[in-house]
């Protein structure tokens, strides 16, 4: 089969799979609000997406039980973008244009984001996208509710280097836009800091890489000269597991070079033998771990739907769960689910977020985050060894690269600009 017809019968699988699902009484099709949901049900982003789509149909649940939006129910259309990029704009078109969704709620990849961007941006939709990613970037149509480096990235090497005593560095990513991004701008702070060009190593590899024995040895030998070094992770999807088994495999503790990851969180430990990984760190923004009335209730709620109490909470799913809120709040602000009504009304909108704090939309479409470092424990969750005294708001443009540290997002007037030269006072295109 060659590419285009193969490509073609993906499609037409995918969207045989788009589904509005019975969650709401049987109407006239106007009578409901339709809510996409754009994951990986397959593939090698699965093994992280597939809870993110069951997190929507949880909240939609919740939200119709309590009357739904503007008196409408929501009603979900789900499909499968099978870690597939183009896939995923050619099925976000089709959401919009088919299937007639008033936002979409999806993506984990940078690279998915990428894809679909210029879609949302055509047809003047709305996507929430609940992870944590690169910067760099702020665009009309897109609300960014997970962590930018500034929220994440950052006060994790700050806590490596001030509590941990490292000094040499391994930058360890997967091969795509957000990995390469946040480690040239955590390169750039690192020399920015003193640290010495052969005091980092940075290293790429494939979506789905499993041979990792050669590059942990690597590691190993970069780790053997004397200074303390940590690896920082940017590995995404099922990579992680023979990445860990392999650092367990060569007797890398986290005593002696601690990984500190960025997509590795409940829902991924929970698919494998901990034992290895004890010790070692994830920076987020929320872990099930973390002791608040709003938490406690949010896991109950959620394992009762799911019908399993050992199912787990993770950092992108209260992002899901706080962008959508924050969407619910600015369709009964704007009394319509019109794009451009609820973008105007949905900036300085504020909801409860599960660690005790409040998220606000702020006007470059970024939240309010704490930042939290947790330890793995030998049960697959975590325990928070450091976090923020304060909300720390969500950067689109990193201050630490020179071609950006000039730039801010503002998406109200009179600015209404993405990339705006704080310099120059000139906005280099709205589309950024």
């Amino acid at each position: 089969m060659n590419f285009t017809r193969a490509k073609s019968a993906l499609l037409a699988a995918a969207l045989a799979g788009s589904i509005s699902l019975p969650m709401v009484p049987a109407m006239a099709q106007e009578d409901t609000i339709k809510v996409g949901i754009l994951h990986s049900l397959s593939g090698t982003m699965a093994i992280s997406e597939t809870t993110l789509k069951d997190t929507m149909l949880f909240l939609i649940e919740q939200q119709n039980a309590k009357g739904g939006v503007l008196g409408k129910q929501l009603e979900p259309v789900v499909v499968d973008i099978a870690s597939d990029w183009p896939l995923a704009a050619e099925l976000a078109r089709q959401l919009i244009e088919v299937d007639d969704v008033d936002v979409v709620f999806g993506c984990w990849t940078s690279v998915c984001r990428k894809s679909v961007l210029p879609v949302f941006e055509e047809l003047n939709s709305l996507l929430f996208y609940p992870v944590q990613y690169e910067g760099e970037e702020s665009q009309r149509n897109v609300f960014y509710t997970g962590a930018s480096p500034n929220q994440q990235a950052i006060p994790a090497v700050d806590y490596l280097a001030e509590e941990e005593g490292v000094e040499r560095w391994v930058l360890a990513g997967t091969d795509y836009v957000y990995p390469q991004t946040t480690n040239k701008i955590l390169e750039q702070y690192l020399l920015d800091k003193g640290v010495a060009k052969e005091d980092i190593m940075i290293n790429y590899t494939p979506f789905g890489h499993s041979d990792w024995q050669t590059i942990v040895s690597d590691i190993k030998a970069f780790g053997s000269e004397g200074k303390k070094t940590a690896v920082v992770s940017t590995i995404n999807g099922d990579a992680n597991v023979p990445f860990y088994r392999e650092l367990g495999n060569q007797g890398i503790k986290a005593e002696d070079i601690p990984v500190v990851a960025f997509s590795v969180g409940e829902e991924e430990l929970s698919g494998f033998d901990t034992t290895p990984l004890v010790g070692h760190l994830a920076a987020w923004n929320y872990f099930m771990s973390v002791d608040t009335p709003e938490n406690e209730a949010f896991i109950a709620d959620w394992q009762k739907f799911i019908g399993s109490d050992t199912r787990v909470t993770n950092d992108p799913m209260e992002a899901h769960m706080i962008g959508f809120n924050l969407w619910v709040k600015a369709v009964e602000a704007a009394g319509s689910t019109e794009a451009d009504a609820v973008i105007d009304s949905i900036v300085g909108l504020e909801t409860p977020n599960l660690t005790g704090g409040v998220a606000k939309m702020l006007p470059n479409h970024h939240i309010t985050k704490p930042v939290l470092i947790g330890e793995i424990q030998d049960d697959g969750q975590f325990f928070v060894v450091w976090e923020t005294e304060d909300l720390v708001p969500g950067d689109a443009w990193s201050d630490y690269l020179p071609e950006s540290k000039m730039l801010e997002a503002d998406w109200t007037a009179p600015i209404n600009c993405g990339n705006y030269n704080t310099e120059t006072k000139t906005c280099g295109g709205a589309a950024q």
